[in-house]
């Protein structure tokens, strides 16, 4: 198998030829198709997420095929497409666990940043955490689905059912979920940094009902803002931009800190939560459903030897939607 690894924290990912790996038990071998670049795969390469594991191969956005079966796997089978997402493992038996709330497990790991992910041509995955895809659509355009679609999912039903929805962010996962909330008969408000008409122009073709600078209130207030972009001085705008009774979602796994605000913004029963990784439960209610959402996934894609280049447009901010790497 090849892949690109990163051996060193803020180093470019090196290419490397490595021996075939064979599935324990509880995981099979998945032959990878495509993988998503997400900007939590910044933060792994910046060293921005603690207790960096290295050397590690990148890449938690993983579509393939199944082409070799570990000990005691039952329920998918050889040549099945399957997804992978960001987290990778859990212990089963922690008291979050138990309550079904994998997402909080105390002895997690998670694809890409503690176990080897998908920036390669092969993987090893635990079958409990790889979802079955089916045959519609192409591996490039749902690998963006496994981590920018699901987090998105489980942010928007945190957000609760409010109509109005506003996004924070208008990258991967926020031009994933405006369609699916658009589908879900919402209204989206996309919010982009301040001056960026071409991403305003792009939240308006998938049907947002108003794109504007982060610096700008939106027209109405909102019932529920979801917060993609990792800068922490987003909050206390979102707090003034939805109504009384609101809530904002921080969706993302890293954020900068937190500004000082005056109560006044939380007070009248608004409120701050955030979204760590996500259950089985999530991946497979969304990607059951994902086929019927119409959803149209815009996506750059790289030879996998281009990982770094990719890397950097995504930081760059050089690309609308996602960027996907192809063995």
């Amino acid at each position: 198998m090849d892949a690109m690894i990163l051996r060193k924290i803020g180093a470019p990912l090196e290419w490397t030829r490595l021996p075939d790996r064979h599935p324990g038990a509880g995981e099979i071998r998945v032959r990878v198709g495509a993988c998503g670049v997400c900007r939590t795969d910044l933060h792994v390469v910046d060293g921005e997420l603690p207790h960096p594991q290295v050397p590690i191969i990148p890449g938690h956005e993983i579509v393939g095929r199944i082409d070799k079966i570990g000990p005691g796997v039952t329920g998918l089978n050889l040549g099945e497409r399957v997804g992978i997402p960001w987290l990778g493992h859990t212990c089963g038996v922690c008291p979050y666990c138990m309550e079904q709330r994998e997402n909080l497990c105390d002895r997690p790991l998670f694809n890409g940043y503690t176990r080897d992910g998908g920036f390669a041509t092969a993987m090893i995955a635990d079958v409990r955490f790889a979802f079955p895809l089916g045959e519609t659509g192409t591996d490039v355009a749902l690998a963006p689905l496994l981590c920018a679609g699901l987090i998105g999912w489980r942010a928007l039903v945190i957000a609760g059912e409010g109509k109005r929805i506003g996004l924070y962010g208008f990258g991967a996962a926020a031009h994933i979920l405006a369609q699916v909330a658009k589908w879900q008969g919402r209204s989206v408000y996309a919010f982009t940094r301040p001056g960026d008409t071409a991403t305003q122009a792009f939240a308006r073709d998938l049907g947002a009902e108003w794109a504007g600078g982060s610096d700008n209130p939106p027209p109405e207030p909102l019932d529920a803002a979801i917060i993609f972009a990792t800068a922490g001085d987003l909050v206390p705008l979102a707090l003034k931009a939805v109504r009384k009774g609101g809530r904002v979602v921080c969706a993302g796994i890293h954020m900068s800190d937190l500004p000082s605000f005056p109560y006044s913004l939380l007070w009248e029963e608004r409120q701050l939560v955030s979204v760590a990784n996500l259950t089985r439960r999530d991946g497979l209610e969304f990607l059951s459903r994902a086929p019927g959402m119409g959803i149209v996934t815009k996506t750059t894609t790289y030879p996998l030897r281009q990982a770094n280049q990719a890397l950097a447009d995504l930081r760059a901010g050089r690309f609308e939607g996602a960027a996907v790497l192809v063995p």
